[in-house]
């Protein structure tokens, strides 16, 4: 399905304010037109490629992936995490270069945290890709032919609703389980806000996932997205009806909601801490054996508390 993207103003929404220390390091770098466009490939109203440190804490430092190398070490960990580790099926070609790769690579922006202290294997330092996202702004979709969330999703109601904002999509996060710490997750998003407000997003998608196939044995927490957190009015999306497992399992009166946190995957406890909403109904991926949920976020729903913390220059650059 061809997306479609309206024109918009140059001018930047009221949270970009010049005040905004982040928004001041980025500026040169914001809004380019003719031969720069056509440099980068890019279309009108555009950013530039974000490129330098978006971060770091100790040795460990988030940016993109610079070049098809990069790129490369971070589908090998997504392979080493989702394959080795989790419950994912390879296909031939994916157990072969021990990758996880798909169409969508070559239109995403990969965000990396890289730990500049790894050791080889021999005992010397050999920095190494320890976590990642996958970043697909509405732009490439278009030229792609759409998001990788529309085949579990239908988001074209979503999408028509606002025509004049800017979506992200989030995907594919992953992190290597030594490194599966607050630290390591904290500079993941101050990565992704400073993405954020680099091309200035309006929104945030994606799926987010249960291990296991088994809806019933999930019924708690599906529940609990589906009564306490669940997307609705102008931002509401469910699943392909051909797709569609439903999430109240449970009526409301029966969802115990200490428990139902407890039974939250982190990425997604993560989600609601910061305001996310979840779409209607759960999709099964018999592939990577898992319960998917479509997690809604605009950025104007972001918990102030987090957008200062995220955005702030202090909490990206400490020993």
């Amino acid at each position: 399905m061809a997306l479609h993207v309206s024109e918009r103003s140059n001018a930047l929404p009221a949270r970009f304010s010049a005040g905004n220390p982040l928004l001041s390091r980025l500026a040169p770098m914001m809004l380019i037109t003719g031969g720069a466009m056509r440099r980068y490939g890019l279309e009108a109203g555009e950013s530039a490629p974000l490129s330098g440190s978006l971060g770091r804490l100790g040795s460990l430092e988030v940016r993109l992936a610079r070049g098809p190398r990069e790129i490369w070490r971070a589908q090998r960990l997504r392979y080493r995490v989702f394959y080795q580790e989790m419950s994912a099926k390879p296909d031939v070609v994916a157990r072969m270069f021990r990758r996880d790769a798909d169409r969508f690579d070559k239109a995403c922006d990969h965000l990396l945290v890289i730990d500049h202290a790894a050791k080889g294997r021999f005992g010397g330092i050999k920095p190494k890709v320890v976590g990642t996202y996958r970043l697909m702004r509405q732009s490439a979709a278009n030229r792609l032919g759409g998001f990788y969330t529309q085949s579990e999703f239908d988001l074209a109601p979503l999408l028509a609703r606002h025509p004049g904002q800017r979506f992200l999509e989030l995907g594919r996060s992953c992190v290597l389980q030594p490194y599966r710490n607050k630290r390591t997750v904290e500079l993941l998003w101050s990565g992704i806000w400073a993405y954020l407000e680099h091309h200035r997003i309006d929104a945030m998608f994606g799926c987010a996932s249960f291990d296991g196939t088994d809806p019933d044995a999930l019924a708690l927490p599906l529940s609990f997205l589906h009564h306490h957190a669940r997307s609705q009015g102008e931002w509401s999306a469910e699943a392909h009806p051909e797709h569609l497992v439903g999430m109240d399992r449970l009526p409301a009166e029966m969802v115990d909601y200490k428990l139902a946190l407890k039974q939250m995957p982190p990425l997604i406890k993560g989600y609601l801490r910061l305001g996310a909403r979840f779409g209607s109904g759960a999709v099964i991926d018999r592939q990577f054996g898992t319960t998917d949920v479509l997690v809604v976020l605009p950025v104007s729903a972001i918990d102030r508390r987090y957008a200062q913390y995220y955005g702030g220059e202090n909490s990206r650059y400490a020993a």
